[in-house]
């Protein structure tokens, strides 16, 4: 059986607008994604003080996880409008956790070698990994937009 779904182009466009003593001081960034054919959008709410597993990586679908090479752009909006979440982005040997305030986004790239994993305090070089699982956490309840865009 072929598919009959036709990819297409993702585009997205991040705008900050503000005026500074009568000056513009706003920017328009716009990019485009092409050959998405997968869309998974979700609101999930994350109860108060428990970890939860948002996205998965791995090398076969399953229940949750996405094929890694094929993510293209993710995006985890926080809901909220009092509360920050804590994101935390794995790899198979590092994490980093992200703070995202009431109403911010995260973005990602891909899911393939953009987590950066620093092996001490000294900031050198980034040693690029795969990510494997994103997760958020928060002390209170809260509800995430989360969005993926595949290939």
């Amino acid at each position: 059986m072929a598919s009959t779904i036709t990819a297409g182009s993702l585009t997205v466009k991040i705008t900050e607008a503000i005026t500074l003593n009568g000056s513009d001081m706003g920017s328009t960034n716009t990019f485009t994604v092409g050959a998405i054919n997968e869309i998974n959008q979700r609101i999930v709410s994350l109860d108060s003080g428990n970890l939860r597993t948002l996205f998965e990586f791995g090398t076969v679908i399953g229940s949750g996880t996405f094929v890694k090479a094929e993510v293209q752009y993710v995006r985890i909006t926080n809901k909220d409008d009092t509360n920050a979440v804590s994101l935390n982005l794995a790899t198979a040997v590092s994490n980093c956790w992200v703070d995202v305030a009431a109403g911010q986004s995260l973005m990602v790239s891909r899911a393939v070698s953009t987590a950066q994993g620093v092996a001490s305090g000294t900031v050198g070089l980034p040693v690029l990994a795969d990510l494997v699982k994103i997760t958020g956490y928060s002390a209170n309840s809260i509800d995430l937009d989360c969005y993926i865009a595949l290939a």
